[in-house]
């Protein structure tokens, strides 16, 4: 009987501490803050998608080692969406419960963006799509979940055309010019297309629109194109090697690389370093930050992500141009999560609702990105419940067969001309799914 007894006892106690090592495991779970990172390191844009990826861990795990955010610390897991739509979405519904739920998801890809802007809010969780998405997603009134951070298409469109007309001479110049846009026959290419047809109109340039075939080693019809009907400027909204193809068939054809300029994902070092001095000259717009290799957040993750051991992927890739623009995307996730615990808890793990509200009320002062390391880097960023974009700056760098430097001032879009666009998209957006605006009080919950 005792010792039937003890045998019993031994169980208990077996059993509780079971229970405490449970406890104390699903407790330090839920003190970390899931990030689900969907990438594509595999695939034809493999070469651009993963120095992206690079630097968006990075960046996690340097908030890590700076101690978390306001002492939590994150938790991420990568899904590989080899840039494809369905795959993007197959990862979206696998991660977005896991780990106590998702904080943010960004799609990394316009396709999947649109996909993932049905499904987000049901499902309460916001996606940040830095630099790429619909336009129109600025519209927070429209828009809840989605976040533009930093810039659109739309954005980077007239930036463009505005440093075309400054460089000849101003708006009026551009009349009777003619200006072609080779993009990639995807939601991703012709996003620009109605801001350029805008601008067109106004200004009476003349537009050529040159769609390119995923994914994109096929060009030479356009290129025959080009060189039939000489425009005078050529913008290419390209991406991976539809970026290095395009360069190489100018080269072949004789069309002045000075001419050329790339939207923000096609102005990279993975588009020009195969080409060399046969890219000199070729601009691109950038979404504020270049190749940032003295940036004070780059000195740190060489000291306490990569010196210690725990880098992801090529030293010597840390600060170029797509790595920049993966930690600046985390930086602004992170920093939307910090934002919503000064509301609802420091020290807390917030929800992807709460993130949400974090990521709505952003306001990245010049003096806090200084702090994050991001000085000469980034202009501040304040978003609001109706302007999910927060900022309408940019600046073109130009290749000089060696490297890449700045050949324009900062620059702003024109939101006289984009914000009525945005609003009209918006509201036919809201039409056809039936969606009501939000309400002001919506807009404090």
């Amino acid at each position: 009987m005792k010792l039937r007894q003890l045998a019993l006892a031994a169980t208990l106690a077996a059993s509780a501490l079971t229970g405490a090592l449970v406890s104390t495991s699903a407790l330090a779970q839920a003190k970390e803050q899931f990030f689900p990172v969907l990438v594509y390191r595999t695939g034809a844009y493999a070469p651009n998608g993963i120095p992206f990826a690079n630097g968006y861990v990075d960046y996690l795990k340097l908030v890590n080692a700076r101690g978390g955010i306001n002492g939590v610390k994150i938790s991420f897991e990568e899904c590989e969406t080899a840039y494809a739509t369905d795959r993007g979405v197959e990862c979206y519904e696998r991660l977005k419960g896991k780990n106590g739920g998702a904080t943010v998801f960004q799609p990394l890809s316009t396709g999947i963006t649109f996909a993932l802007t049905e499904k987000a809010p049901g499902d309460k969780i916001p996606l940040v799509t830095a630099g790429y998405g619909r336009s129109e997603s600025q519209d927070g009134g429209v828009f809840k979940w989605n976040f533009p951070l930093a810039g659109t298409y739309w954005v980077a469109a007239d930036v463009l055309i505005q440093h075309i007309a400054n460089k000849e001479g101003g708006m009026d110049k551009l009349k009777g010019k003619h200006i072609a846009l080779v993009y990639h026959d995807s939601p991703f290419g012709k996003e620009p297309i109605p801001l350029l047809q805008e601008r067109a109109a106004m200004h009476g340039f003349k537009l050529s629109l040159l769609p390119v075939t995923h994914p994109g080693v096929e060009q030479k019809a356009t290129w025959l194109q080009i060189r039939q009907n000489r425009p005078d400027y050529v913008l290419n909204w390209g991406w991976g090697v539809m970026n290095s193809t395009a360069l190489k068939e100018a080269q072949a054809t004789g069309y002045p690389r000075e001419k050329m300029y790339g939207v923000w994902w096609a102005g990279a070092e993975p588009d020009v370093k195969d080409v060399g001095q046969g890219a000199k000259g070729y601009h691109a717009i950038m979404m504020q930050h270049g190749t940032e290799k003295n940036a004070d957040v780059i000195k740190e993750t060489l000291t306490k992500v990569h010196g210690k051991g725990q880098g992801t992927g090529p030293k010597e890739e840390v600060g170029d141009v797509l790595y920049m623009r993966g930690m600046m995307s985390a930086m602004m996730a992170v920093e939307g999560v910090r934002a919503a615990q000064e509301r609802f808890g420091k020290g807390k793990v917030m929800t992807g609702e709460q993130t949400r509200w974090g990521l709505e009320n952003l306001n990245l002062t010049q003096a806090k990105l200084d702090s994050l390391g991001f000085k000469g880097v980034m202009r501040p960023i304040s978003t609001s419940c109706q302007d999910h974009m927060g900022a309408a700056w940019a600046r073109v760098h130009t290749w000089d067969g060696a490297k890449f430097t700045w050949s324009s001032d900062w620059m702003q879009a024109d939101e006289s001309i984009i914000k009525p666009m945005v609003k009209a998209a918006a509201d036919k957006y809201a039409a056809e799914k039936k969606l009501t605006r939000r309400t002001p009080a919506d807009c404090q919950s």
